[in-house]
């Protein structure tokens, strides 16, 4: 027999053969179960199947029969939901629970392998080094094809310079490999000559000078051996504090144990990508790494590296290297895809820090969710998405002055990820506004107050809003210009959408559900800007003037501080028939009029003169009926005049026209050159968001303590 290889003295030396075999034993056995399974399903390849298997069989059945228990169980159970049952679908986590038991049952191989890498990485991992072995192994082959047919070395030489050149660069990094393992000896020696073949030995301590050397490794020869041991190492500082892990290094230093983590995040991605590079497609979806045996060879080591990232997440309390962590390991998910239950456990991961974290971490967990729903793999979009959405709807069940800005970073950026792939979000947008209109159907045939409850609360408010984010940005018309006039997938779900948005206002009209009507007009104002729809909105917003200005009885006075309408959905009791609440809900109204009138579909239109002529009817009844002339009345004095000065304006500009009603063509061409900010109502609106914006700031510094007293 030859000599043995370096490895191989290494690892007898270590006393660590027991625990090799016991792990071996484990995974012969693990095998025959699958090749067992395997057999089951065959058609009469194997006839014989041992007791054994046969009750793992029956536990698979049964296993199949309780998810469709659970399912049978969710549909049956639907009718008696909550609001926040239905919308948050807590229903279907049962469900999403029994998928993953049955992805679990159905993956035996991937469990096994993460088994066997909790038992022992350091013989798992040993393939890995093969891999750089294979250099040594073709020099020989080469060089012994130059002595048996010189003509075709020559050949080569001649037309293939590449994989002669190969040889070379294999040879310096074996030489560097060979030092690095001699250094590793080096500080291995001192702690083998005292150590037994006993599990309880003192492990070997993790220093700098060893960090250097595999960075070093890394960074010049891109060494698999040294990613190898790197990883080992970080697994052992993942799971340093748990009794029940194997580990292979022991770390003192908290200075080595930052620097281990943050080495192994930043130099993983790029010794991977050196090795087995993946594809990005023109729309910007990855794509798997191509088969082969390094990719299999590394994929083992790969999905350990990227569970100990998980493992790692949730005990980072650094902001930085937990941006960190979310940055670098989403890198990794291309090579991690196929593993459905690391994915899932990731992206939980994520939602959390997308919920609750800081603004940094908050971005840097949603970029890594956003490149999960990148993936060429329709299964994982339509997880990522759905996953997303429940998140938000979770996370929007109370708001407050000081939650409002999350929760509108959370719709922000899950629009973002719904107008990636419009195709992909349509089922979803479908199915949840659907959600929306049974509710509302709900209380329009029961009438009771539970029912009335699942419509006006902030989940249903906030999901209205997300979807006419989602549609607006989806079916602009400037971007459906930009894609040369063709028109989004999404476009067909705006009319739904209104249709359950103005059906929500019209279900209860007290005066205290007034703030959820501006709520849900804001969200209706925001998709007439963009998608440039005509939405009536007017016989919504006139009622809150008439009713408030013309109520009997004098308006009560009253110490109460202004309601933030942006953060109450319905008015405390103790602002009913109050001045302050009437003059509050006459100004947002007023504002939300005038915004609506200077819209494109309703200013830009050459009906504009037309259009304006019940609203004036309306607003000067009003304001005839209305008892007191006092500030809220001056409000809608001032906008009725600067409409009225506006139709004028439109009424001049149209005078030269010299085409009618039927050519549509011309009357579009027109519309789209009307200067709306040029306008009287166009200043006006400019000289209102000024002012809105200037006391705006000036209540976020009297509540953060900056400036205590505010002007008017």
């Amino acid at each position: 027999m030859g000599k043995a290889a370096k490895s191989s003295r290494k690892f007898a030396a270590s006393g660590k053969l027991k625990q090799a075999i016991q792990s071996r034993k484990k995974h012969q056995q693990m095998q025959k179960k699958i090749q067992g399974r395997r057999g089951a399903h065959g058609k009469g390849k194997q006839q014989t199947i041992t007791e054994a298997e046969g009750s793992e069989h029956d536990d698979d059945d049964d296993d199949e029969k309780e998810v469709k228990g659970v399912s049978k169980k969710a549909g049956k159970d639907a009718k008696k939901m909550t609001v926040e049952d239905f919308l948050g679908a807590e229903f279907m986590d049962d469900y999403n629970d029994a998928e993953e038991d049955e992805d679990d049952a159905g993956g035996d191989e991937l469990d096994t392998d993460e088994d066997e890498e909790d038992v022992a990485d350091d013989q798992s991992f040993a393939s890995v080094d093969d891999l750089e072995d294979h250099g040594t192994s073709h020099m020989l082959e080469l060089a012994q094809l130059a002595e048996k047919d010189p003509e075709f070395y020559k050949y080569l030489q001649e037309n293939d310079r590449e994989l002669l050149e190969f040889t070379t660069t294999q040879e310096g990094r074996d030489e560097m490999d060979d030092d690095d393992d001699d250094d590793d000896d080096d500080v291995m020696d001192g702690d083998d000559s005292e150590e037994e073949e006993e599990m309880g030995e003192e492990l070997p301590i993790l220093t700098t000078s060893i960090l250097k050397t595999w960075q070093k490794a890394l960074l010049e020869h891109r060494s698999l051996r040294a990613l190898r041991k790197l990883l080992i190492a970080f697994r052992s500082a993942v799971h340093m504090n748990e009794d029940d892990q194997v580990l292979l290094w022991r770390i003192d230093n908290a200075a080595v144990y930052t620097k281990l983590v943050t080495t192994s995040l930043r130099y993983t991605p790029i010794v991977l990508a050196h090795h087995i590079p993946y594809k990005t497609l023109p729309n910007g979806k990855f794509k798997q790494p191509s088969q082969s045996a390094k990719q299999k060879a590394l994929q083992k080591l790969t999905l350990s590296y990227f569970n100990n990232v998980i493992h790692l997440i949730p005990q980072l309390t650094d902001p930085e290297t937990l941006r960190l962590a979310l940055t670098e390991s989403a890198k990794i998910l291309p090579y991690v895809v196929s593993s459905r239950k690391a994915v899932k456990t990731y992206l939980k991961k994520c939602l959390e820090l997308w919920s609750t974290g800081e603004d940094d971490v908050r971005i840097a967990a949603f970029l890594a969710i956003r490149q999960l729903a990148s993936s060429t793999d329709d299964s994982i979009v339509d997880l990522v998405l759905k996953s997303t959405y429940l998140a938000l709807v979770r996370a929007c069940k109370s708001t407050s002055t000081y939650r409002l800005p999350s929760i509108t970073l959370m719709k922000n950026s899950a629009c973002e990820l719904f107008c990636v792939d419009h195709g992909a979000t349509y089922p979803h947008a479908f199915g949840y506004i659907r959600q929306l209109a049974i509710l509302l159907r709900g209380g329009m045939k029961t009438k009771t107050k539970e029912a009335y409850k699942q419509v006006y609360n902030w989940q249903y408010a906030h999901c209205v809003d997300f979807w006419a984010l989602v549609l607006g940005r989806a079916c602009d018309a400037h971007a459906e210009a930009e894609r040369g006039g063709q028109e989004s997938e999404l476009r067909p779900l705006i009319y739904p959408l209104v249709q359950v948005s103005l059906g929500a206002i019209k279900l209860i009209s007290n005066s205290r559900s007034y703030p959820f009507h501006l709520h849900i007009a804001r969200s209706m104002l925001h998709l007439t800007r963009h998608t440039r729809i005509y939405v009536p909105l007017t016989p919504y917003l006139l009622p809150i003037i008439s009713s408030t200005l013309t109520a009997s009885g004098k308006p009560k006075s009253s110490t109460l501080r202004p309601l933030d309408m942006e953060t109450h959905i319905r008015a405390p009791a103790q602002y009913v028939r109050t001045r302050v609440y009437a003059a509050g809900l006459v100004e947002e109204t007023v504002f939300l009029l005038a915004e609506w009138l200077g819209s494109g579909p309703v200013h830009g239109s050459v009906a504009f003169p037309e259009l304006i002529v019940p609203i004036i009817v309306t607003l000067r009844r009003t304001l005839k009926n209305c008892k007191e002339l006092g500030k809220e009345a001056g409000m809608v004095k001032g906008l009725l005049e600067r409409v009225e000065d506006c139709a004028k304006w439109i009424d001049q500009s149209r005078s030269g026209i010299n085409f009618g009603p039927g050519k549509m063509d011309e009357v579009e061409r027109w519309e789209a050159n009307v200067e709306i900010e040029e306008s009287p109502l166009g200043k006006y609106l400019k000289v209102q968001r000024k002012s809105r914006e200037k006391r705006k700031r000036m209540i976020d510094k009297a509540n953060k303590g900056e400036d205590e007293i505010l002007e008017d």
